[in-house]
C-alpha cells in the first residue's frame, strides 16, 4: 500500500516597522525595520507552520499557539516550528518538502536565502535540498511595495510514515 500524502498551503503577512529586528526564516536579517508581531514575527516560519499544520489537518499557527497566550510573546519562531514537526511525528507524518516565497520589496533576501535555508533545514530535521525559498517584489505595488509590510506563502508536502 502506498503512504498517504498530503500537502497544506500557508500565508501570512505581517507589518514593517523602523525599530524592530527582522527575523526571517530563523535568522536576523539586517534592515532598518522589522516586522511587527506577539512572536519575532519571523512571517517565513509562521507560513511553513501553517503549511505542514495545514497539510496533517490540525489546524493553523494561531490555534496551536494563541496571540493572545503571554507564554509565546516575543517567542523565537523556531520553537513554535519545532513544536509544529514534533505534532506532525505524533501523527506519524514526516516532512516531504516544503517550497515558500516570500514577498518584499526590500531588503533583497538572496544573499541570505542559503543561511535561512541551513537554519530551517536543522529545525525541521530535513535536508536543506528539501526546503525552497523564492523572494519577489510587489514592482512597488500595495503595501509590500511601499514597504510597510511583508508576505510569505508556502506549501508543504508531508507523507504517512510507519
Amino acid at each position: 500500500m502506498k503512504p498517504k500524502i498530503r500537502i497544506g498551503y500557508g500565508y501570512d503577512v505581517h507589518q514593517l516597522v523602523e525599530g524592530e529586528e527582522f527575523w526571517l526564516g530563523g535568522i536576523l536579517v539586517p534592515y532598518d525595520k522589522g516586522a511587527v508581531g506577539h512572536s519575532d514575527a519571523d512571517v517565513l516560519i509562521h507560513v511553513i507552520c501553517d503549511a505542514l499544520l495545514g497539510a496533517a489537518n490540525m489546524r493553523d499557527i494561531g490555534f496551536h499557539f494563541s496571540d493572545k497566550d503571554p507564554k509565546y510573546a516575543g517567542i523565537d519562531s523556531k520553537i513554535l516550528l519545532e513544536n509544529v514537526v514534533q505534532m506532525l511525528s505524533s501523527q506519524y507524518y514526516a516532512i516531504g518538502n516544503i517550497d515558500c516565497t516570500v514577498c518584499l520589496q526590500a531588503p533583497k533576501i538572496n544573499p541570505y536565502i542559503e543561511s535561512m535555508k541551513e537554519t530551517l533545514s536543522k529545525v525541521m530535521n530535513i535536508s536543506h535540498k528539501d526546503i525552497t525559498i523564492k523572494a519577489t517584489t510587489t514592482e512597488k505595488m500595495g503595501f509590500v511595495g511601499r514597504s510597510e509590510g511583508v508576505s510569505a506563502h508556502a506549501v508543504a508536502l508531508i507523507y504517512e510514515v510507519e
